[in-house]
């Protein structure tokens, strides 16, 4: 390139430069909204590839491009004629709701005495608990499957067998999504006015009477933002729900079970898979969709001191 032509593009720069300086509003506006369009396309992109993926006939899917390839849609029925699939869908439904039941009445305790109890070496033990919380769920592995399958004794006592049942999944998804919980309903709860649960106690209500009906109805957004992220990562694991099981979707197997179902000896049948992705979906987006107000109070309302 010429002398000319790169100061030619130096003075061009710098003219959008001085444009962007002058007016600052509208820079700032401009960078929002091209930040927020890639943001959409890097994360809807995936869905709509999915959702390719899945329409596109089988004989067209290697030569697919960026638009489909033909249009079947007939293949999210033929995804129920192939495998259970809702049975699948059940299996992840039911174990996500225990594990969110016993989260919040475990971590509704735990989160009352950390936010609103004080007593000695609260601060190390809550430390303790966040450290905990970020141990992969690998390391429990061994002591996890020996206790849940009956092979781990005690002295007298022999942990019972509970493979290929909910509470084998549910046990472990606590144990890894309870520290998250106490954390989440601690901060809502130490936010609490003193002064409304002592007016509950002058009435005559214990401890536990106040919690439940002063504390938890005035926490609603961050109990309704616990309860989701703890649905939603229990709802998508794979790994304590492959130990826990034997496949089939009579013995509890989970959502991804039914997704591999279509791996066959000859080759993957992709465009079911992508299906019946796409239908498992389906549950957690109607999820956030419905409760999307609840989790934008919560995630704000939880960084608020009042």
């Amino acid at each position: 390139m010429s002398n000319a032509g790169q100061a030619d593009s130096r003075s061009t720069v710098g003219r959008i430069v001085d444009l962007l300086i002058r007016n600052p509003y509208d820079s700032y506006r401009l960078l929002f909204y091209v930040g927020l369009t890639s943001f959409i396309i890097v994360t809807l992109f995936p869905f709509y590839w999915l959702l390719v993926l899945a329409i596109t006939p089988q004989d067209r899917l290697y030569g697919m491009g960026v638009l489909p390839e033909g249009t079947n849609v007939g293949v999210f029925l033929e995804v129920f004629q192939r495998v259970p699939l809702h049975h699948y869908i059940f299996n992840s439904l039911v174990i996500a709701t225990l594990t969110v039941i016993v989260c919040l009445v475990l971590g509704s305790l735990a989160g009352y005495a950390f936010g609103r109890v004080d007593f000695r070496g609260k601060a190390p033990l809550m430390l303790l608990l966040l450290v905990v919380s970020y141990f992969p769920g690998i390391a429990f592995l061994i002591p996890l499957y020996e206790m849940l399958t009956g092979s781990l004794t005690i002295g007298i006592f022999q942990t019972p067998d509970l493979y290929n049942t909910p509470w084998s999944m549910a046990f472990p998804f606590t144990m890894l999504t309870l520290p998250i919980t106490i954390f989440i309903l601690t901060t809502f709860f130490s936010q609490i006015p003193d002064g409304l649960e002592d007016a509950a106690r002058v009435e005559g209500t214990t401890r536990l009477g106040a919690l439940f009906r002063v504390i938890l109805p005035l926490s609603a957004p961050g109990v309704t933002t616990a309860a989701i992220i703890v649905f939603i990562s229990v709802y998508r694991e794979f790994f304590f729900s492959f130990l826990m099981t034997d496949g089939s979707a009579d013995n509890w197997a989970v959502l991804v079970y039914g997704i591999l179902e279509f791996e066959q000896q000859s080759g993957q049948l992709y465009h079911l898979m992508a299906a019946a992705s796409i239908i498992g979906i389906l549950p957690i987006a109607l999820l956030v969709v419905v409760a999307q107000k609840h989790i934008v109070r919560g995630l704000t309302q939880g960084g608020l001191k009042e």
